[in-house]
Parts: structure tokens; C-alpha cells; sequence
């Protein structure tokens, strides 16, 4: 399919935003369809762009649909040609308070997300969006493989970990370069995201935190070493404890024990409190 030429007075992507627009209106309506959206549901839309994905969001059953866009340009055109229920945002959504998602109004999130803010960015919304239903999100291939890895993988680490905390991240499909424009030098991925309810998430999230920056920092470690090494010896005896061996590296874990270790960290370090 050729995409059309660039709209007269628009300006080019610009690397510093990692801008690649996707132009192919049939994954648009792939990604959107993903969100199943029905006719109470509010949308967050993060970086429209030129607004093909917009396009196929607003042709779907919603009562509401807010979009987020960094780029003044960008912000103005689709405010200039929003739909009755479209709002459009100057705003980079790695400012946006993610908390202010209750669960009393939920949300479904969704964008083609650029790749060098994508991790941080669904870190964050999975973990602070109480108020989330459901996210459908286009990342980078290789980031997409970590989100969904599982223990013993290579792309297994943090992030993996993080989100899979959080909610259950399901690799949909693959897309290729030639569906951007200008096209990105590597294939993205689509992945829907279905939140975790609230009270299978950590008990001690600050505290998980910080054990997956200590444990994936040094990867190819053992994880006694790890710890004596970050000055934690003790969590070598939460791992007895869980009888779980120190000369297991940090990939070999699963979910559940990284929760559980960092709850042993939370109760012995008095600066983690609970969750609430």
C-alpha cells in the first residue's frame, strides 16, 4: 500500500521525539479494535501524530476520547479536526499523572508509542493508573519480547517483571518497518495489556523496585552475591527462607518470588510501607 504524500505545511518527524508515523489504516483498525471498545468507554490516546490511529479510534463505539501530544503542531491539527467527543492535549504524557485514572472512571489506554519513552512510560501507567481497563500499546519488538517474557528467557528483567506485577501483557502481533513513515530500522510489536484486580498487586511496590534495579543491574550474578554486594545480606536469608538457592541468578525467578522477596525486604527495611 503507498502511503500519501506528506499534507502541505506539515512538518517532517522529528528524531528528538522518535517520531514514525504509522500511515496503514488497516493495522490502525487492528490496534483499535484491540481496545474493544464499547460505548461508555473513555480512550487516552498518546501521541496521535497525524492522527491515522485517531481516525480509526473515532469510527469505534466511545464516549470519550482524550488525546495526548507533545508536538505543538501536531496538538493544534488535531484540535483543529477533532470529532464531537475528541479532545486534544498539549502535553507529554511522561508528565501526565497517571493517578488521576480512578478506578471509580477507568480508562483504555492506546498509542504507537515512541520507542525511547515506551518503557518508562507503561512502567508507569500499569503501575499508577488504578483506574485502567484495558491498554493496547505499539512498542519496539525487542521491548516488546521483555514485557511479555517469562522467567528463564533471555529478554526476561525489570520490565518484565514491573508490568507483569501489574497486569498480563499479550504479544498480539508484529508490524514491519514499511508501515511507518519515515520507517523505523527494526519491526514493532502490538501488545494488549489486561490490569491485574488491585489486591494481586504488590503488597510493597517501592520495595519491589528496588530489589529489580539491585538484581537486574548485575544479571549474569548470583543472587547471594548480588545482595552482599548491594549491602543487603539479609535477603539471602529471605531467600532460605522461600527455599530458594543463592547461587540462583536473578532470571531464574519468577513473578511471585520477586514479590515475596521484596515483602521480606519491605518488613525488615522500615522505610518500604505498605501499599494504602
Amino acid at each position: 500500500m503507498s502511503f500519501p504524500a506528506r499534507a502541505q505545511g506539515a512538518p517532517p518527524a522529528k528524531k528528538s521525539l522518535g517520531q514514525h508515523f504509522l500511515r496503514r489504516e488497516e493495522i490502525c483498525a487492528r490496534i483499535a479494535a484491540l481496545l474493544l471498545p464499547g460505548p461508555d468507554d473513555r480512550i487516552l490516546e498518546i501521541g496521535p501524530g497525524p492522527g491515522a490511529l485517531t481516525r480509526a479510534l473515532e469510527a469505534l463505539p466511545h464516549s470519550r476520547l482524550l488525546l495526548l501530544e507533545k508536538d505543538r503542531h501536531w496538538a493544534r491539527e488535531r484540535g483543529r479536526l477533532a470529532g464531537p467527543r475528541t479532545q486534544a492535549v498539549l502535553m507529554d504524557a511522561l508528565c501526565f499523572d497517571w493517578r488521576r485514572m480512578q478506578p471509580d472512571q477507568p480508562w483504555k489506554i492506546v498509542g504507537n508509542l515512541p520507542y525511547n519513552v515506551a518503557s518508562p512510560l507503561i512502567w508507569d501507567i500499569v503501575s499508577r493508573a488504578a483506574g485502567l481497563s484495558r491498554a493496547v500499546f505499539m512498542v519496539q519488538k525487542e521491548v516488546g519480547q521483555r514485557l511479555a517474557a517469562a522467567p528463564g528467557n533471555g529478554q526476561y528483567g525489570a520490565l518484565s517483571v514491573w508490568v507483569q506485577s501489574h497486569a498480563r501483557p499479550h504479544l498480539e502481533f508484529v508490524v514491519g518497518p514499511g508501515a511507518f513513515q519515515p520507517p523505523p530500522r527494526v519491526d514493532s510489536a502490538v501488545l494488549s495489556f489486561d490490569p491485574l484486580p488491585l489486591a494481586q498487586r504488590p503488597a510493597h511496590p517501592e520495595a519491589l523496585a528496588r530489589l529489580l534495579r539491585i538484581c537486574f543491574q548485575q544479571r549474569r550474578k548470583q543472587l547471594g552475591g548480588i545482595f552482599r554486594r548491594a549491602g543487603l545480606p539479609v535477603l539471602e536469608t529471605g531467600l532460605k527462607d522461600m527455599g530458594l538457592d543463592p547461587s540462583l541468578r536473578p532470571e531464574s525467578l519468577c513473578i511471585r518470588d520477586f514479590q515475596r522477596l521484596a515483602s521480606f525486604l519491605a518488613q525488615t527495611l522500615t522505610s518500604f510501607p505498605k501499599r494504602g
